[in-house]
């Protein structure tokens, strides 16, 4: 059973999104489970504190590195990647889940205030990981977030595990359009070609679509997607678009 573990001083925030749908299906049916350590009971003294001012002065606190270690090592690692949610990190994404689906599980260091302290994230070897080019109050939402990106991938856990291989980023492209029912919307007509029949021509559509909208909105990732052997650029005409 794949097994993620959350350090938290939040506890109580869990499992949020991670209990719904798909996930919380395939929680019930062992396919994965999770826990939380509350990062509090660790804590220095009377007042169990986390914290403390940073050295060399400057704003905010920063958790202590030994409670930190103290949390940490109260869990077994049994293989998995202990992960410490921060911006600094080396950036997520779709290869680092699939990566991670193939692990026992993870353990997640959720951090609050200004950061954890250098020295247990060198002694522990905690690997940095950020989701994306911004600040949250506390490593919890971006816990979640990395968790079901990789949960997800479990075996098992999607309805159709098909479609996994059709999304953003698998193929490094962004997704093609999507449409359903109404053939028609407030003017707006599905392509002719989706409603073909033919499926050589839709998948070439769909080729070109993804390749247009990664253009568009990702040119990082379309031209990273370039590079590849036996990748050319999209088709003209608005059959494709």
């Amino acid at each position: 059973m794949f097994k993620a573990s959350f350090i938290t001083l939040f506890p109580e925030a869990f499992p949020g999104p991670l209990g719904v749908s798909i996930l919380e299906r395939a929680r019930k049916e062992g396919i994965w489970d999770l826990e939380t350590v509350d990062l509090r009971p660790f804590g220095i003294g009377r007042h169990h504190n986390v914290d403390a001012t940073p050295a060399g002065g400057g704003a905010g606190m920063v958790i202590r590195p030994d409670v930190a270690a103290a949390a940490i090592d109260s869990l077994p690692r049994d293989g998995r990647p202990l992960i410490y949610l921060s911006p600094r990190g080396v950036p997520f994404n779709q290869q680092l889940a699939r990566t991670y689906a193939e692990t026992p599980g993870l353990i997640l260091f959720c951090g609050r205030f200004e950061g954890l302290d250098e020295r247990v994230i060198e002694a522990r070897e905690m690997i940095e990981v950020s989701m994306g080019d911004f600040v949250l109050a506390g490593g919890e939402v971006a816990a979640m977030a990395l968790t079901e990106a990789v949960v997800r991938l479990l075996p098992g856990v999607a309805g159709n595990e098909d479609s996994l291989s059709e999304e953003s980023f698998e193929t490094g492209l962004l997704e093609h359009p999507q449409y359903t029912l109404p053939r028609e919307w407030e003017g707006r007509r599905t392509p002719d070609v989706l409603l073909s029949g033919d499926h050589k021509r839709i998948a070439e559509w769909r080729l070109n679509s993804a390749k247009a909208l990664t253009i568009d909105r990702r040119p990082d990732l379309y031209a990273a997607y370039s590079e590849t052997p036996n990748t050319q650029a999209p088709e003209t005409g608005d059959e494709h678009y």
